[in-house]
């Protein structure tokens, strides 16, 4: 069995202080590679530190809605430079919160629109963070999605209809824990629904620690959970589902699962 967790945080100080134990708990858990997100400038740069010192961890560099603002040149050009490296695998995550709505919704979709036209540039795919705002998200990306090498709905929190509109796009459809929670009814919907060649798993760690966990820091090895309960609504078998969903993350951030 290979599990890839395709979005975690281990930059944050929950992980950061024991990432040795993260890994090690990780490879007892089957999981194979683990996709670090940037969420800002000084967040991307050190995932991309992590991924250098790592062979089983890659990198993702971006700014998170919540710190969206208009990009500088300057940083734009340090988003650019950080894409070159080999182990930085995506752009984002980016996308647009109108939850939290923590900065304006313009300048959301300002940073958002900025991001995604590097994205396009460099040739990288995108992660994209949506929270009650799909309308404004497929308005934007709709018109640059055939531009994109690749995308992906991170954590994702639609309905069926919207999920629909996402594979239309061609994007992936990432799970988090949050498909263990008894009331996650609407998600484990989409889950029974989604092509598995779609599917792909995530912790978001360390946030929304799935059962039998919940109470604390969500962590890599903690996807095998996810894993089990969407192979367990899907009826598949456990091995041949995470193994798909693994094939579906290297074909989407080009990582090689042969160590």
């Amino acid at each position: 069995m290979k599990l890839v967790d395709t979005h975690a945080h281990l930059d944050f100080p929950e992980l950061l202080q024991d990432l040795e134990g993260v890994f090690v708990r990780a490879r007892k858990c089957f999981v194979e590679h683990i996709i670090t997100v940037g969420i800002d400038i000084e967040s991307s740069t050190n995932a991309l530190k992590i991924a250098r010192s790592f062979h089983s961890v890659s990198a993702t560099a971006g700014v998170h809605p919540h710190g969206a603002h208009e990009l500088s040149e300057k940083e734009i050009d340090l988003i650019r430079g950080l894409s070159s490296d080999p182990k930085l695998v995506a752009l984002g995550e980016m996308g647009l919160d109108y939850y939290r709505d923590r900065q304006p919704r313009p300048i959301q979709r300002r940073c958002f629109e900025q991001q995604l036209e590097v994205a396009i540039e460099v040739r990288k795919p995108a992660i994209f963070h949506v929270r009650d705002a799909f309308e404004d998200f497929f308005s934007i990306v709709r018109p640059v999605a055939s531009r994109l090498v690749g995308g992906v709905v991170h954590c994702f929190s639609g309905d069926w209809e919207v999920a629909k509109k996402c594979l239309d796009l061609g994007f992936y459809i990432s799970i988090p824990g949050i498909v263990t929670y008894p009331k996650a009814l609407v998600l484990q919907d989409v889950v029974k629904k989604l092509p598995i060649e779609n599917v792909l798993l995530e912790t978001d760690s360390p946030f929304l620690t799935p059962f039998p966990h919940r109470g604390k820091p969500n962590e890599p090895s903690y996807v095998f959970y996810t894993a089990e309960k969407v192979a367990q609504i899907r009826g598949e078998d456990l091995d041949s589902f995470c193994n798909q969903t693994s094939i579906n993350a290297a074909r989407i951030f080009g990582i090689s699962l042969d160590y």
